[in-house]
């Protein structure tokens, strides 16, 4: 098991390791940066092969979080945890208030939301423990998913617009990869827009309430990268943009809320020799952030889905910057987060000798 040594960990703050032998709670906890905030990122469940496999997951994601932060302009630094164990059959109230326990270590350098394999009610049984949870019901935005969803279809729509010269979405086809809370939530926008949609998902369920409500067209979990349409949108799990995937792809635009798209970094130059334009994920999944650093006492979902929308025009500087500079958009992205996190040092540094 590796960790200051593993290619994920980029000068972590902290990662911490918990385990509640009670409950059965093994989970760990990564605090990428803190320059803009406290660390706020969502809390995965997930039955890993090893922990090497979860502790490269925790990493990624955490350090994705600090960038999603800095490039949508809120104030909160990036961090992420996760629990092993199935979600489906490993939850229990006792494990959630465990894990809210850990978090409540931390003293409020993490604050905690939903993701892949968690809800909003287990946040909610974790805030038993902690007052360091966001995203939940309590008078705030609740589950974050909705934004989400709201803004991966503003930053789909920026990037047909781009890439395929359409102001509207009327018959472009879209092959949507994972029917969670965010996938399905986006494949209605999409339906509502005039979109077709193509859908994949290992669960039957989901698959059939998308066919059978939205008119959508099923497709097995490996025909998804095949599909003959305008917009593959991966809404599932990282690491999805690979050699074999991306060569397989026949689309023009991937633009989807998955975390981590890319397998690896020369990925991004793959897509672009290929002539497909990528929305870089944390620039376009970062709705759910951008509503949970509204909440408080004066929360008003409105102005906060309202600047969710923005996310069509960050997506959309970032194609034209990276059109100019003939890079790849992934490097643009990564250049205007750390533009920001730099100035905030800096500004900090300046008033700390000042003072």
């Amino acid at each position: 098991m590796t960790v200051f040594s593993a290619k994920e960990f980029d000068n972590h703050e902290d990662i911490l390791f918990f385990h509640d032998e009670k409950s059965g709670l093994k989970a760990i906890i990564a605090v990428h940066d803190t320059t803009l905030g406290p660390a706020l990122g969502g809390t995965r469940m997930w039955d890993y092969q090893n922990e090497e496999e979860a502790i490269a997951d925790v990493l990624r994601l955490s350090r994705g979080m600090t960038y999603k932060s800095s490039l949508a302009g809120v104030n909160l630094g990036g961090g992420k945890s996760v629990i092993i164990g199935n979600a489906r059959t490993d939850k229990t109230p006792e494990l959630f208030e465990a894990f809210g326990r850990a978090v409540d270590q931390l003293g409020g350098t993490y604050i905690a939301a939903e993701d892949v394999g968690t809800t909003v009610p287990d946040l909610e049984i974790a805030r038993r423990s902690t007052r360091h949870i966001a995203g939940i019901s309590e008078g705030n935005s609740g589950d974050p998913s909705p934004a989400t969803a709201w803004g991966v279809f503003h930053g789909l729509r920026a990037a047909v617009q781009f890439e395929l010269n359409k102001t509207n979405l009327t018959g472009v086809k879209v092959a949507v990869q994972g029917l969670g809370n965010v996938g399905y939530g986006l494949c209605e926008l999409l339906k509502d827009a005039g979109a077709e949609l193509i859908v994949a998902d290992p669960h039957e369920a989901a698959v059939d309430k998308a066919v059978r409500n939205l008119g959508a067209t099923a497709v097995g979990i490996e025909a998804i990268y095949d599909q003959d349409a305008d917009v593959f949108a991966p809404c599932a799990l990282g690491a999805i943009l690979n050699d074999d995937s991306i060569a397989r792809l026949k689309v023009r635009v991937v633009a989807g809320s998955a975390n981590n798209q890319l397998a690896e970094d020369r990925h991004a130059k793959m897509l672009m020799e290929k002539g497909i334009l990528y929305a870089p994920d944390y620039a376009i999944n970062a709705g759910g952030i951008i509503i949970i650093s509204h909440e408080g006492p004066n929360f008003k979902r409105d102005k906060a889905m309202q600047q969710v929308a923005g996310i069509h025009d960050t997506c959309l500087s970032i194609f034209e910057r990276a059109k100019r500079e003939n890079v790849t958009t992934a490097e643009i992205a990564d250049k205007i987060a750390l533009e920001r996190l730099e100035n905030v040092r800096n500004e900090k540094a300046r008033l700390a000798l000042a003072s």
